[in-house]
Order: structure tokens, then C-alpha cells, then sequence
């Protein structure tokens, strides 16, 4: 019984592992997501973390991450303004 809990555990562990593992190196995880590589603020340039912990929303399938929370909400204004930085 025990074993058997044991083999069924691991085997679970193991799969829910290889799931979270990034694909490919294209910067795209397995879900699709394009990774957001920069180190600053797709609105105001400030590097990432300056103006506390940096804010990351998925839009389109693009991860992009801000300096602060103010900085997403200019975003959603105007998102294809700032996406055409990284494109």
C-alpha cells in the first residue's frame, strides 16, 4: 500500500514538473505566452523594480511588465503604442 502511494505520488510530481518547464528558445513557454525580455517599464523605461515590485499582466499572449501599477493602466489606454516597442 504504501509503494504503491509512493510510485502513484512521484509519477504525479514528475508530470505536474514537466508541465511547468519553459519549451523551446524561442522565449515561448509551452502555453504560447511570449516572455517579456526586457529589464524596463514598457511605458516609462525605468528599469524594472525601481518604483517597488515590478507589476506582469499577459495581454495577447505577451507577457509585459511595468515599473509600477499606474504604468498598466496607461497601457490599457493605448496598449499598441507600447507594444510596438518590443515587436
Amino acid at each position: 500500500m504504501k509503494t504503491s502511494l509512493f510510485v502513484a505520488l512521484s509519477a504525479l510530481l514528475f508530470g505536474l514538473a514537466s508541465c511547468a518547464s519553459p519549451g523551446g528558445s524561442n522565449g515561448q513557454a509551452q502555453t504560447g505566452i511570449k516572455r517579456y525580455t526586457s529589464d524596463k517599464c514598457i511605458v516609462t523605461d525605468n528599469k524594472l523594480g525601481s518604483m517597488g515590485d515590478p507589476v506582469t499582466i499577459i495581454y495577447k499572449n505577451q507577457e509585459v511588465n511595468f515599473c509600477c501599477k499606474p504604468c498598466v493602466a496607461k497601457f490599457n489606454a493605448n496598449p499598441e503604442r507600447y507594444l510596438a516597442k518590443i515587436k
